[in-house]
């Protein structure tokens, strides 16, 4: 945490330090070396000029954080957090519309990916403005796919043959090697479901759509595939024992997995934990042709909440932020994907292995992402129940997705 010289009291980015600057607080949910990077950044927009000074807060407790912007009187000036938050919180009032900002900050919100940029409003103002973005591929194990004779898959016949194909079991039936493993199993089925032709919300509204028939046949693929030809209790018995994941004992870095749908940090993660694995990545398969480089986004986001006493200031550094001197250094230094495209092609990333694959997934118009609609956490819990229950073997696709499309016509809008 930076230090500042204080000399008046204040609450959130009340104080002044002895030279004049206003001193606003950035509380984020980053720590370890991710903050370790933040903090680099902040220390040098804190040198780039002469009337702020920021001042760095690691705090990873969502709770308290929402707790402070529904108080009356805030104790921060800033925030980070993920764009399916942003319409349930907007519509709270805690969140400070940003529009206002833009021009006056050079902010240009025609360069941040557009499917980004969906999740930033609400009643068609902006609340939130992505530092960082994250697609899908399908990530493999070259040694193993190599040893069965497989190519990486294209379309979902094919990637239905390489799962049986790589995947091992023993004289007792019980897996060995799982040919598709899922870090995240929500996100790998929504993924799958785009990939599918489906659509988890209504484009115009944003209300949910869970039976969708691509939704449907995504999740009806996995359990077709993975529960229903090895058993729910052997495959989840198998993943039971897995080591942390994106350390060394990774399934996936282990050859324990041999391919799973996952995101771009991993390969920074990779290179660190494993340099010497030998992996590649390929677009999600498809069905068919026409959504052929279909993925899944999701972003981490900024936002002044609407309690913040310095909000002019929080928005001059949110600009920094936004710029190349801020959201370069820092989404590489993550391993994660720059929100702006015109920063898609930045030499900074070329030594960033397998990153390539996932800057191109972002110059295509066919990324997805969930709506951040009021109600989107009530709907990805209960999404997330829902796949569950089909991973469990408890319930069939059709019978799952079909029960949650009942219950969440009740949502609260």
């Amino acid at each position: 945490m930076l230090g500042t010289t204080a000399c008046s009291g204040g609450g959130a980015g009340g104080d002044k330090t002895s030279d004049g600057k206003t001193v606003i607080t950035f509380s984020y949910l980053w720590t370890g070396p991710e903050a370790k990077a933040l903090e680099q950044v902040i220390e040098k927009f804190n040198a780039s000029q002469s009337k702020i000074q920021v001042k760095g807060v690691s705090n990873p407790d969502m709770q308290k954080q929402l707790a402070s912007m529904s108080s009356a009187q805030g104790t921060f000036d800033i925030s980070d957090g993920f764009g399916n938050q942003v319409g349930s919180w907007a519509s709270k009032g805690i969140l400070e519309p940003l529009d206002q900002y833009l021009g006056s900050n050079n902010i240009d919100a025609n360069d941040f990916v557009s499917a980004a940029m969906g999740q930033m409003k609400y009643k068609d103002k902006t609340y939130a403005l992505p530092i960082a973005v994250h697609s899908f591929q399908l990530l493999y194990n070259k040694k193993l796919l190599a040893e069965a004779g497989v190519q990486p898959p294209k379309t979902m016949d094919e990637f239905a043959t390489a799962i049986r194909k790589l995947t091992k079991v023993d004289g007792k039936g019980s897996i060995t090697q799982l040919g598709l493993g899922n870090p995240d199993l929500p996100t790998s089925i929504t993924t799958l479901g785009y990939a599918f032709g489906g659509e988890w919300n209504d484009p115009a509204t944003g209300a949910p759509t869970p039976d969708k028939p691509g939704n449907v046949k995504a999740l009806d693929f996995y359990a077709q595939n993975i529960v229903q030809a090895y058993g729910a209790d052997k495959v989840n018995r198998f993943v039971g024992g897995f080591g942390p994941y994106s350390s060394a004992q990774d399934p996936f870095q282990t050859g324990k997995v041999a391919m799973e749908i996952d995101g771009e940090w991993r390969c920074a993660s990779i290179a660190s934990t494993s340099p010497n694995f030998e992996w590649g990545v390929t677009p999600i398969p498809v069905a068919d042709p026409a959504p052929a480089g279909t993925t899944q986004l999701t972003s981490s986001t900024l936002f002044i909440p609407a309690n913040s006493r310095h909000k002019k200031e929080a928005a001059e550094f949110m600009a920094y932020m936004l710029g190349k001197d801020g959201m370069l250094p820092f989404s590489k230094a993550l391993g994660n994907l720059p929100a702006r495209t015109s920063m898609l092609d930045d030499p900074i990333y070329r030594d960033l292995k397998n990153f390539q694959p996932f800057l191109d997934s972002l110059k295509q118009d066919k990324v997805k992402a969930l709506s951040s609609a009021p109600g989107g956490s009530e709907y990805a819990t209960d999404l997330a129940s829902a796949i569950d229950s089909v991973n469990r073997g408890k319930k069939p696709a059709q019978q799952a997705l079909s029960e949650l499309a009942a219950k969440a016509a009740s949502y609260g809008g």
